[in-house]
């Protein structure tokens, strides 16, 4: 099954995409991985929100930054694959449709994530290394890593 992406900016959210992404960030992140954390962080109104549908359902989703927006450079975070759907190389997809919109939007430049550290490998495989030591993130192990 191919992934139907929607690139929007906060403005051009509709209330359903919206409640839609919250949902599964929270099935994901809250729910799935037993973390109370502050989702709302107020970073979504300046993020490019990319969505990943299958048919008429959400299963994938990043938040894409501007340097300066979030970190000093270019980045992605919130990256979720629905939990039934993972394992199909729809995460490959999602990183590989996150980069592609921050070159096309803030040309080549350095990106930043603060991965979850048993992802590593995962995001290893997409040009990305680690830099410096895991760290606590919400009580999760997380890593800082760069690309070009």
């Amino acid at each position: 099954m191919k992934i139907n992406w929607v690139v929007r900016s906060w403005p051009e959210l509709s209330l359903m995409e919206l409640y839609s992404v919250l949902r599964l960030r929270s099935e994901v992140f809250v729910v799935e991985q037993d973390c109370v954390y502050q989702d709302i962080d107020n970073k979504d109104q300046k993020a490019i929100h990319l969505l990943g549908y299958e048919k008429k359902e959400l299963i994938a989703y990043s938040r894409i930054f501007n340097e300066g927006d979030y970190f000093k450079v270019t980045s992605f975070g919130r990256a979720i694959i629905k939990k039934e759907k993972r394992g199909l190389g729809y995460g490959d997809e999602l990183v590989k449709e996150s980069l592609r919109i921050i070159k096309s939007k803030y040309g080549n430049k350095k990106v930043k994530i603060s991965a979850q550290a048993h992802l590593k490998n995962f995001y290893a495989k997409h040009t990305f290394i680690a830099k410096g030591e895991e760290y606590l993130e919400d009580g999760i192990p997380h890593i800082s890593m760069e690309s070009l």
